[in-house]
């Protein structure tokens, strides 16, 4: 009892503070209560939907829209800095928009979603990235979008919008094909100012157009930013062939926005760009400057592309060259520049006999305009993949990647220097790249800073004679052997990384390194059966079947492989300084043929309905055997004479 009293004060006083306390914690909510209005939380369902007709696919159509329908093209990034992180992964932006049903076990709040002209406001513009990847059906539904786009930027200022075409000669029926969808964008455009207050508040003359295109300069086609639709589509029909067959786009992006960045502030109008192009350009080292000019005048860049070639900067058209009084046509395969889908190539450049010639898609859009769009919050548009005149393996098939499939494989889509400074960060990267970067055997600038001519190895046009063709193999035999030692210093190099791919984070990285490893087995083996053909055919000298035939050529056929007999053995041994006996060797090459096939599986396996299981698959089909025929080539020499197209 003594005990209590004597520490009755300080029980008291700490009892006074704890209901003081109680207190202030039970008048918080109230003086919130009183100052918040109501809210009412309601769904926009009027009755429970179905699950199937939720997920109904939806029709794309090219008719104007009879309402307001707007549709925000930036995506919010989320967190500071979000431009350094991989992108997102490519969406169809009409199925983007579907709402699937929500289980809710107890009130709480996930996320807010907000408009892109409230998130900009919060954020800043800087922190909205665009959509990389949003699957259209043709010009049609791409313009479709795009009115949406300039639509909800008028609900906020005036719009200027420069429409920037490419002038190769690829894109002539894609150019009609927008103009013909122009009035398109007037048409919902005058909808939508008639339902929606803040644009009728907007005035006269709430969208205005340039009309420009690029080859190796700028050209303009409209005098002055114009209102009239008519001026626009007989500006774009103005557009000329660039006969030089250079494609400055990354310059000529960042020269247009310059250009029109102070008419747009003066006029307080948000300037817009929309490029069109079927190629990557021929300046990719200038892509942050036109990112940096976009971002100064918070300009959106849009693009209308078409599918990067998967890790490999060219493609192929062909070219139909047709003389019909003189009888004579000919067909020609023109390289143009689309690709690689990231910063530098992650696939070999090399087939294992010459440089890659194939035009397989890599699901993504071409590295430079993809990053545009999303670095300044606006949307490239993966335009349909049918293209009559492309050619090469894997051209004008039906083929769509699934994009869930491909959510892991998202490029990286950051600054070259940076790509480049987080990759020799990681030793299983680096070694992927220098085995990419020594088997090059094309010279490419900006991605590579040394090639290798001599890993391209002659296959066609030798000569018929004996004499002259023995000539000949010896200088190939002599590239290919060398080819053979670097593919093992390849193999050599990947082995010694191998314990690391476990640790790799990324699963485009793990792709490639296993394609990669593959292709080196199966390009050894290639190696190895040209040197046995070519031995074969300079022992032998078979006479023509052809009597007018005036060259050789090494046809690839995976059903010709060869097992080499005695006499062709004892010369591999002397060659090569083999100790081993014909027999063993024999079961060695069979095991590394099995070993080949295996590791291609895995690549399938691993990594389903990706390019690099597609890129394996093509590896099997195509084998590693040659046959020899004689052909008549050329008599007139009419090709040599004919003036290619730069397109």
């Amino acid at each position: 009892m003594q005990d209590f009293l004597k520490n009755a004060p300080s029980i008291v006083v700490s009892l006074l503070v704890h209901v003081v306390v109680l207190l202030v914690l039970m008048m918080i909510p109230l003086v919130i209560d009183a100052g918040s209005p109501d809210i009412l939380l309601e769904s926009i369902f009027s009755e429970d939907l179905p699950k199937e007709e939720i997920e109904q696919k939806l029709e794309l159509d090219t008719k104007p829209a009879e309402t307001l329908n707007v549709i925000a093209g930036g995506t919010p990034s989320t967190a500071v800095g979000a431009a350094s992180q991989a992108a997102s992964t490519p969406v169809d932006v009409q199925k983007a928009k579907v709402m699937n049903e929500a289980t809710v076990d107890a009130p709480r709040v996930e996320a807010m979603q907000m408009s892109d002209e409230v998130m900009a406001a919060e954020l800043g513009e800087g922190e909205i990235t665009g959509e990389v990847g949003a699957m259209v059906e043709g010009y049609g539904a791409a313009m479709g979008i795009i009115s949406q786009e300039i639509i909800r930027m008028m609900r906020q200022q005036k719009v200027t919008v420069v429409w920037l075409f490419d002038e190769s000669g690829s894109l002539v029926d894609d150019r009609k094909e927008i103009r013909q969808n122009y009035l398109r964008v007037y048409e919902e455009l005058g909808i939508a100012a008639s339902q929606d207050k803040d644009l009728r508040r907007g005035g006269s003359e709430l969208l205005l157009t340039v009309v420009a295109s690029y080859g190796k300069d700028i050209h303009e086609h409209t005098p002055r930013p114009t209102s009239d639709p008519e001026l626009v589509m007989a500006a774009i029909d103005k557009v000329q062939e660039d006969p030089s067959g250079e494609e400055n786009m990354s310059g000529s992006v960042a020269a247009i926005i310059r250009k029109y960045t102070r008419m747009a502030i003066q006029g307080k109008r948000k300037l817009a760009v929309i490029v069109v192009s079927d190629e990557s350009g021929d300046d990719g080292d200038s892509v942050e400057e036109a990112i940096l000019a976009a971002k100064t005048a918070k300009a959106p860049i849009y693009v209308m592309g078409r599918e990067s070639m998967f890790g490999y900067p060219y493609a192929r058209q062909r070219w139909t060259y047709e003389d019909k009084a003189k009888d004579i046509k000919e067909d020609f395969w023109l390289q143009i520049r689309r690709g690689p889908e990231t910063a530098f190539p992650e696939c070999l450049q090399w087939d294992g006999l010459e440089a890659r010639y194939d035009a397989q898609s890599a699901g993504f859009g071409p590295y430079e305009q993809v990053r545009m769009a999303k670095e300044t919050g606006g949307i490239f548009f993966v335009l349909p993949g049918e293209e009559q005149t492309l050619v090469g393996e894997g051209a004008n098939d039906k083929r769509k990647y699934d994009f869930l499939a491909l959510r892991e494989y998202t490029p990286l889509l950051l600054a070259r220097r940076e790509y480049a400074e987080q990759r020799a960060m990681s030793p299983f990267r680096t070694a992927l790249w220098n085995v990419i970067a020594r088997l090059n055997p094309s010279s490419n600038k900006v991605l590579f800073q040394t090639h290798d001519p001599e890993l391209n190895i002659r296959d066609e046009h030798y000569p018929l004679l004996p004499g002259p063709f023995q000539q000949e193999a010896l200088k190939q035999v002599q590239k290919a052997a060398k080819a053979m030692l670097l593919v093992n210093e390849g193999i050599a190099l990947l082995d010694s990384v191998e314990p690391l791919r476990a640790q790799e984070s990324s699963q485009r990285w793990r792709a490639g390194y296993d394609l990669a490893y593959a292709q080196l087995h199966i390009f050894r083996l290639r190696l190895y059966q040209f040197l046995l053909t070519m031995d074969a055919h300079a022992n032998n000298m078979p006479k023509p079947e052809n009597p007018m035939a005036n060259e050789w050529n090494f046809w690839r056929n995976k059903n010709a492989n060869i097992v080499p007999d005695e006499a062709q053995f004892s010369r591999l041994k002397q060659a090569f300084q083999l100790t081993v006996e014909r027999d063993e060797y024999i079961t060695m090459v069979a095991a590394e043929e099995k070993k080949c096939f295996d590791l291609l599986d895995v690549v399938i396996k691993e990594h389903p309905g990706t390019p690099w299981a597609r890129r394996a698959g093509d590896e099997k089909s195509r084998g590693f055997g040659f046959v020899v025929s004689d052909r008549l080539w050329d008599p007139k020499g009419v090709r040599s004479t004919i003036k290619l197209p730069k397109l």
